[in-house]
């Protein structure tokens, strides 16, 4: 017995998969006793049982007890699960145990088996987690022997599926997120390793990152924001199906995707996920809505590894974080290259920043009856360390970044308000000055800092004009930016809407958002004078904006023929290089003081008559299209 007892424990010693160590204990103990036949079934939580080992039995007899639901009446092995106690059947062919599955009863009988043993295997919570049978091939009971043997084989088993027990629960650890209960990132870098990679579109990864769990913490404290995951994490697991989701980081969550419906259209798969996590998360006192931002990638058949498809994802992430944000972007070729350029951009940004080479250049926008200035749009030029002097079209892409962008309407608004005193302690009238702002700008909560250190004096905001684009507040958070809004214009500052017509660009957003002035996009203008359907339409918006008590900006003017359609169209401003480029503001002054709305001696820009002759006049050829950038 004790050789016995120490050739078990050395195998369960050496750390064998459980179902070896059950093998070899089955084989020493039907070696033991001549005509016994040995069986071990495990018993999952559902109550269902599962072949373990058994040496000597046919394959087909043990798979055919797989998933069999333990009961009080389902033979030796159902009965002593379900019971918790030993259970001896003393003749197979009579035991009303066995009479409900005539064809296991048949099959056993037929393999010569007429008796059966069975021992529950328990763990320290009496929770049953195997049966040890024995199977004798005669009508009868176990032996004293038997009986002995057994105790001690039970006793060895439960240090087997203790230790088994253990080294899974530590794998779980390993492979599950202890919060959500997710696999983990070591689960999805696992899963996605041996993935093949010569078949393009056979599967994908979808990279979802949480935009506001650090404000849910900020806010409402941890145990929201862990609320939060675990709400995320079950969505997506239950969204995933047949697919795997895996949370790999604080915030972020992928999405291993295979489902040949969701890799066609990955995109239409992110916009599910986005309605998914779009219903509120009810709470006791309030409800929070997760919002996120997608990447994802579809195997092409040119990578070299998963790891590459899962570095695509990763990238079309980052892009739709810093453009995208509360969107989903898919990789191409080409996405990394633009990403390195905006790197680049925002790096350049952020030198001139701190050197000092940023300067508020002006272009005028004018009355179009007597091409007379009523006002200037404040743009953005950076002075590179050789004297050029670079658009804000250049480095567009850098103002995508929070920080940058917000440093950088500081250093616009500081400027123009340092110019509108220069001016208006000189005499110079110059109606009124937009400046362009950023989502980041208004959700920020610095930008009314700013105003109030920048334009103290009542006097100097009234004649400041904020311009915004639709796109800074549509989505979900759009009330709050028209809120932000609103309170600025009770303040005494303008707003304008710029870019009017392109994007997203609806009629019902007048009626939301308060604006005192509608620009509207070039590509309009550029259409005139021959597009009818544009001048309809900027017809039509004269006439609403009428009724908002707005006025009308039309931008990218470039001919005189344009200015005459626009007039005939009702609208009485325009803007564009048919009167005049970007200027330094030491060149607009000079401008200005010829040519301002306000002066009784002002005159028109040089080169354009005095009235502006009508279109049947005119034939002119019009110069290249430029933005006011």
């Amino acid at each position: 017995m004790l050789k016995f007892k120490a050739a078990i424990l050395e195998l369960i010693a050496k750390g064998l998969p459980l179902a070896e160590v059950m093998h070899d204990i089955c084989l020493q103990i039907e070696g033991r006793f001549q005509g016994v036949v040995c069986s071990v079934l495990t018993v999952d939580r559902s109550g269902t049982l599962h072949p373990l080992a058994a040496p000597s039995l046919p394959e087909a007899y043990s798979q055919g007890l797989d998933n069999l639901t333990i009961g009080p009446n389902v033979g030796a092995c159902g009965t002593a699960a379900y019971l918790g106690q030993p259970v001896e059947v003393h003749d197979i062919a009579s035991d009303p145990r066995w009479s409900p599955f005539p064809t296991f009863q048949q099959a056993a009988l037929s393999l010569g088996l007429r008796a059966c043993w069975s021992s529950p295997l328990v763990d320290e919570k009496k929770t049953v987690l195997a049966t040890f049978a024995l199977y004798f091939r005669e009508p009868r009971g176990p032996t004293p022997e038997e009986r002995e043997i057994v105790g001690v084989c039970l006793h060895l088993c439960q240090l087997a599926f203790a230790r088994d027990l253990r080294v899974a629960d530590r794998e779980r650890r390993a492979n599950t997120d202890a919060l959500t209960e997710l696999p983990n990132q070591g689960s999805f870098n696992r899963a996605i390793t041996h993935l093949a990679c010569d078949e393009a579109g056979g599967w994908g990864v979808l990279m979802i990152d949480l935009d506001n769990l650090k404000t849910v913490n900020d806010t409402f404290g941890h145990a929201v924001g862990d609320r939060l995951l675990q709400e995320v994490a079950a969505r997506l697991s239950h969204f995933a199906i047949p697919d795997r989701a895996f949370r790999i980081g604080g915030d972020e969550f992928a999405l291993l995707i295979k489902d040949p419906e969701r890799l066609r259209d990955m995109g239409k798969a992110a916009r599910k996920v986005l309605d998914v996590l779009a219903v509120p998360i009810e709470c006791e006192q309030f409800s929070i809505v997760a919002e996120a931002t997608m990447g994802g990638a579809v195997v092409t058949g040119e990578e070299a590894s998963a790891d590459e498809v899962r570095h695509h994802a990763d990238l079309a992430l980052y892009h739709a974080k810093e453009t995208r944000r509360g969107g989903f972007v898919k990789y191409c070729k080409g996405i990394g290259t633009r990403m390195i350029a905006r790197i680049s951009s925002i790096e350049s940004l952020d030198a001139a920043l701190r050197e000092g080479r940023i300067e508020a250049w002006y272009q005028p926008i004018v009355r179009l009856d007597d091409q007379r200035i009523v006002g200037l749009e404040a743009l953005c030029r950076m002075i590179s360390p050789s004297g050029e002097v670079i658009s804000a079209a250049t480095f567009a892409d850098a103002t995508s970044d929070a920080r940058v962008a917000s440093i950088l309407t500081q250093r616009m608004l500081s400027a123009v308000s340092d110019d509108m005193r220069t001016w208006r302690e000189l005499g110079i009238d110059f109606g009124y000055v937009g400046v362009n702002i950023t989502a980041v700008d208004l959700r920020g909560g610095r930008l009314g800092g700013f105003l109030d250190q920048l334009f103290a004096e009542e006097a100097l905001l009234r004649h400041l004009v904020l311009e915004v684009t639709e796109s800074v507040y549509i989505g979900d958070r759009d009330k709050l930016v028209v809120d932000i809004i609103s309170g600025l214009r009770r303040r005494g500052v303008r707003i304008a809407l710029d870019d009017f017509g392109t994007g997203f660009a609806s009629l019902t957003h007048l009626l939301e958002l308060p604006v005192d002035f509608i620009k509207i996009d070039q590509s309009f203008t550029a259409r005139l004078p021959e597009d009818e359907v544009s001048g309809t339409i900027i017809a039509g918006l004269v006439a609403i904006a009428g009724k908002l008590g707005a006025k009308v900006v039309a931008e990218g003017v470039e001919t005189v023929a344009q200015a005459v359609r626009l007039q005939k169209l009702g609208c009485k401003i325009g803007q564009g290089f048919l009167f005049s480029r970007g200027l330094p503001r030491g060149e607009v002054a000079r401008v200005l003081m010829r040519h301002a709305a306000s002066s009784p001696h002002s005159i028109p820009f040089p080169g354009l008559p005095a009235n502006i002759p009508q279109e049947d006049e005119i034939y002119l050829a019009a110069p290249p299209r430029s933005r006011r950038m």
